[in-house]
């Protein structure tokens, strides 16, 4: 027998095995890589995630702690001790950090991290100023613009056909008037800075600094500082408050004012924990975030 005849016996004698015998199961795929979590969205979320835990813990217990004489310094963030305003701007902020959150999650979905202004840094070179070039000759010169009636009423004509700007509804910012929809706040969410809606949500979660972990605070200031959000902003907001929440206490008799006086350690009992405070021993995620990368990051587009 050739060389020829033994070789297609063979295949023969393999292919009649392969149809005969049980097909063996196809190795699994190798599972794909997933995507990486950008890191400043990761940064981003995770203090989101603080807030929403802090204002979802305050909106189930708000109710009773209203009945206690230690609640004033909860109410003083919201200038008003009246429950329902106090739990319609829970509501709010708990609406525009989930809206939040979804943003940032479909903008890690797409590789997109966030871009950081940060305060103070510009660049130092200058361009070279222009060449002086000489005045034209008077005969050359444009002529001063009309001044006679019939350019000023014309001027007048084009002010008066400009369309009014849209004006808001009565008590828009007003949660108890008028409570955005998800969708109207996540739309409001794309077109603002990051740092706005921060600021935002700090003001109807009552997350101020005497309630916060130094450090969270810390970070929150800087987040809310490199994404085109005002701390002072914030700040003068909450001192508002508090004035509007003195001048209420003022009109009823025998009201409680230890809270103006209330030490950390008493603001911590009445809240529980402070905002962001980590457990002795327990993981810290912003730890691990602030991390310094092996390979710097380029900056995103």
């Amino acid at each position: 027998m050739d060389r020829h005849t033994n070789f297609v016996l063979e295949a023969f004698f393999m292919s009649d095995t392969t149809a005969t015998d049980p097909a063996s199961p196809p190795d699994p795929q190798p599972d794909r890589p997933g995507r990486t979590m950008p890191r400043r969205i990761a940064i981003f979320l995770h203090t989101v995630r603080i807030m929403l835990g802090f204002g979802r813990r305050l909106a189930e217990t708000v109710t009773q702690r209203a009945t206690t004489p230690d609640f004033n310094p909860i109410a003083a963030c919201y200038g008003t001790g009246r429950l329902s305003a106090i739990l319609a701007h829970l509501q709010r902020g708990l609406l525009r950090a989930a809206a939040l959150e979804r943003v940032l999650l479909e903008r890690a979905a797409q590789g997109r991290d966030i871009r950081f202004n940060i305060p103070g840094k510009r660049a130092t070179a200058t361009a070279d100023p222009p060449a002086a070039t000489p005045a034209p000759p008077a005969s050359e010169q444009p002529s001063a613009p009309r001044t006679d009636l019939l350019s000023e009423q014309s001027a007048e004509a084009s002010v008066a056909r400009k369309p009014p700007p849209p004006s808001r509804p009565h008590g828009w910012n007003d949660p108890e008037l008028f409570m955005p929809t998800p969708e109207e706040l996540e739309a409001q969410v794309r077109r603002r800075p990051l740092g706005r809606t921060l600021v935002d949500i700090c003001l109807d979660l009552a997350v101020v600094p005497a309630f916060c972990a130094s450090q969270f605070w810390n970070h929150l200031h800087d987040c809310i500082n490199v994404t085109g959000g005002s701390v002072v902003t914030l700040m003068q907001e909450n001192t508002r408050r508090e004035e509007a929440f003195c001048k209420e206490q003022d009109k009823k008799p025998g009201s409680n004012w230890d809270w103006q006086t209330m030490k950390r350690d008493a603001l911590r009992r009445v809240l529980g924990l402070w905002i962001g405070e980590v457990a002795d021993g327990a993981f810290d995620p912003l730890a691990e975030l602030y991390a310094p990368a092996a390979a710097a990051a380029p900056e995103p587009s």
